[in-house]
Parts: C-alpha cells; sequence; structure tokens
C-alpha cells in the first residue's frame, strides 16, 4: 500500500489491495492446483501473475510468501501519478490493468529486479482502511476475511456497494 506501480514511462501509487492465501483460500486461484493458468502463481515470489478475468479484464497480483504456496496479492486501484494523458480512472483491478498497459504477456516477469514492470518505495504512510474481499462470495466465509487494504484517504479506491464485500452473509 502507498507504493509505486511502474510500467515504462506510467507510474500509479498503490492505493487498494486484496490478500490470497493459497490453495486452502477457496477464493484463491490456487485452490485448483497447478494448471497452466497458476503456474505463475504456484511459482516463485517477486513475479507478476496476470490472468484474463470474466473473459474481458486482465488482472495483476504479486506473488508472496515460498516458492509453491500460492499466496499473492492482487493490485486492486492505483491513483494516476507520471506517464497518463487525460482523465483515468485506475479503480478496480481491470482498470488498473488498462491504465498500466499490463496485459497477460506481463505473467511472470519479475517485478523485484527493476525491469519494465516493477515498484518504487512510497513517499508518505496511507490510511490504511481494512474490509471483507470483493466479488469472490462464492467463497463462503473465506470471502469474509479483512483482506482488502485500501487508502482511506484516496479518492482512487474503488466505489462498493456492500453486496459486493464478503460472501453477502450477515457477519
Amino acid at each position: 500500500m502507498g507504493c509505486f506501480l511502474v510500467h515504462g514511462p506510467r507510474v500509479g501509487r498503490i492505493v487498494e489491495t486484496e490478500a490470497y492465501r493459497g490453495p486452502k483460500d477457496l477464493a484463491c486461484h490456487a485452490r485448483v492446483g497447478l494448471t497452466k493458468r497458476t503456474r505463475t502463481l504456484l511459482g516463485v515470489p517477486g513475479h507478476a501473475y496476470v490472468f484474463l478475468i470474466y473473459g474481458m479484464h486482465d488482472c495483476m497480483n504479486v506473488v508472496c510468501k515460498a516458492d509453491g504456496s500460492g499466496h499473492a496479492v492482487l493490485l486492486r486501484a492505483v491513483e494516476p501519478v507520471a506517464g497518463f494523458s487525460g482523465e483515468l480512472r485506475g479503480d478496480g483491478p481491470g482498470r488498473l490493468a488498462r491504465i498500466m498497459q499490463i496485459a497477460r504477456s506481463h505473467d511472470g516477469l519479475d517485478v523485484c529486479e527493476g525491469g519494465v514492470l516493477g515498484f518504487l518505495p512510497r513517499d508518505r504512510r496511507p490510511s490504511v482502511g481494512v474490509s471483507a474481499r470483493v466479488g469472490v462470495g462464492y467463497a463462503g466465509s473465506w470471502a469474509d476475511k479483512p483482506w482488502r487494504f485500501f487508502d482511506a484517504r484516496s479518492p482512487h479506491v474503488s466505489k462498493l456497494g456492500a453486496a459486493t464485500l464478503g460472501s453477502g452473509r450477515s457477519r
């Protein structure tokens, strides 16, 4: 949170993320095991896991923890900082990938080596808000985990209705 995502000339401050905790997490793609799609997710930490969702949006995660663990952090929103023209929205993982020009061809890139896609340290501490995850109601109680983190002061965080958070059951 608060770090800068850099892709070529484009720079966005990360203002919203979501955690995914491996094969036992029913909202995580790792739950299906090793497939062509999950190869990067179940691989080495520090790499971009970029996938297609709803047949139309690319989304980017950063693989975390140990090789083979399937843990990742989904980048959900950025505040455009540099390298953009016009009014752009970076709220939501599909919009983030679109404005940052991140595509499935970036899947597997090492984001720690300082290459074409990577991160710069934050310049200030965000005011961190926490909620249940978004759009994963099918995962039952896993959807209700407080694993969505956002900068409570940023106007670039996703605008969400209560029905999209968590499992939709009473908490």
